[in-house]
């Protein structure tokens, strides 16, 4: 399915192709740059064309849901900005921060400050997100203001009706239970009767209608969505890190998913070993065990990058697995992050969907 003629127009004028990072059935979002009336700036566009023919309606309708919503929301500074919308594509501003789940802001009071404040300003304009429970549609700025994304299943209200509070009232609990999950000692008491309390609305839908949105999306559209990793993050990685493993020459590894023109959904292996060459030894056990397809692509580490608890910081390697280097800079803890960093950098593999969006990072 192609774009049609003036959406395709546009894009070809405006817009320059940079990191893929997300496909699915529902529609094909990248980052790149877009050329406004005020010039180019980075920007994240969403289009339908290679979506399939059997969940093209519903992907048209979400896409309708987002560029309403994305309009009401213009100037309130709580998201991205629509730059451009066409009738299967459009272009939003790119927000200069990493996912809640990347960046995991432990105590910062500050950040769910702000978020608290994005609500309201999406109440006063009479939209609701309606998918805040999901932890990569909040965004960490740069500047440490909470930001929101991905409003295809955003409702807009002209009056404030009961359907209208219950659905901004989950939007409220959605982010107390992210601030519970980073900063729980912050909860006053009227955020743990919130949180203690889901709505009529919620608890039906939770009983009934994500039964049969789960069987829909997970067995219909064969569709799962975490972190954007689909089936493949969820049922083949754990698999294949446990063959990976059994090499001797193996301390440890970490499998992230990233967005593949060609496949879809690929597979990036970060192996902690010191043997260089391990990769062709690992790529043919792999095979051999006749399980899960292979990772497209496997990196061999001197270290993998660990927080306190000594776990690998997945949210940096998933940032070099889709070439989005720019943001990873912000996250770096320490000198033992930095070289790691350059390290594995140099050595990276996916260059085949890159961006220059490294050019501000320092040499170590």
């Amino acid at each position: 399915m192609s774009l049609p003629k003036d959406d395709a127009a546009t894009l070809s004028a405006r817009w320059t192709e940079g990191v893929l990072l997300k496909r699915d059935v529902f529609s094909t979002v990248e980052r790149g740059r877009f050329r406004g009336d005020s010039g180019e700036v980075d920007a994240v566009l969403r289009r339908l064309d290679e979506v399939p023919w059997w969940s093209f309606v519903l992907a048209s309708h979400l896409f309708a849901r987002e560029k309403h919503a994305l309009a009401l929301a213009k100037g309130l500074n709580v998201g991205p900005e629509l730059l451009w919308a066409g009738r299967r594509a459009l272009v939003r501003g790119f927000v200069d921060g990493v996912a809640l789940h990347l960046a995991k802001p432990h105590g910062d009071l500050a950040y769910f400050r702000s978020a608290k404040a994005a609500l309201r300003r999406l109440r006063r304009a009479g939209i609701c997100h309606n998918d805040l429970a999901k932890e990569q549609n909040w965004l960490v700025g740069r500047d440490g203001r909470a930001y929101v994304t991905d409003f295809q299943l955003a409702a807009c209200f002209n009056r404030r009706g009961r359907l209208y509070r219950i659905l901004a009232y989950e939007d409220l609990r959605h982010l107390l239970k992210h601030k519970r999950s980073y900063a729980p000692e912050a909860l006053t008491p009227r955020e743990r009767k919130i949180l203690a309390k889901k709505s009529f609305a919620a608890s039906l839908w939770l009983a009934t209608g994500k039964k049969v949105y789960r069987a829909i999306t997970r067995g219909l559209f064969n569709f799962t969505d975490r972190e954007g990793g689909g089936r493949r993050l969820v049922n083949d990685a754990p698999v294949l890190a446990e063959l990976i493993r059994k090499n001797p020459a193996v301390r440890d590894t970490a499998i992230v998913a990233f967005a593949d023109r060609r496949s879809g959904v690929g597979l990036y292996a970060f192996v902690e070993a010191d043997q260089a060459t391990l990769e062709g030894e690992l790529r043919s056990e792999l095979s051999a065990a006749k399980g899960p397809k292979p990772p497209e692509h496997i990196q061999v580490v001197h270290a993998l990058p660990r927080d306190t608890s000594g776990k690998p910081r997945t949210e940096i390697l998933q940032l070099v697995a889709m070439n989005q280097l720019d943001l990873i800079e912000p996250m770096m803890k320490n000198d033992q992050d930095r070289a790691f960093l350059k390290d594995i950098l140099e050595q990276r593999k996916n260059l085949r969907d890159r961006f220059n969006f490294e050019a501000d990072l320092p040499a170590s």
